[in-house]
């Protein structure tokens, strides 16, 4: 079996992103890291890529959050609370489709 530092270089990341309807005209985007756990600065940084691409859309001011882990038990958000708690119930509730997205 291969070294578990082996493991995590074979592991490639990627990325999906799901919608949550706010209102008509406000989105919540959650980005879901495949592959790898990755520390806070990294979060910060693939925020920063999804919203600009958002606003590169015509889209301002959209809510980001981060989703990191494979299973329900180690699962981690990352957004500001509100937004953080409208996907955690979206994705409960089987309500948000995931799509590949290129962050890198």
């Amino acid at each position: 079996m291969a070294a578990p530092h082996l493991l995590k270089s074979l592991m490639a990341r990627s990325y999906v992103y799901g919608t949550v309807r706010e209102q008509p005209r406000s989105t919540i985007y959650a980005v879901r890291v495949q592959g790898e756990i990755i520390d806070p600065m990294e979060i910060d940084q693939i925020a920063e890529r999804m919203r600009d691409k958002v606003e590169a859309r015509g889209e301002i001011a959209a809510e980001i959050v981060v989703v990191q882990g494979d299973r329900k038990q180690t699962l981690r958000l990352y957004g500001t609370p509100y937004a953080v708690g409208r996907v955690r119930a979206a994705m409960f509730n089987a309500a948000i489709s995931w799509t590949p997205i290129t962050l890198d």
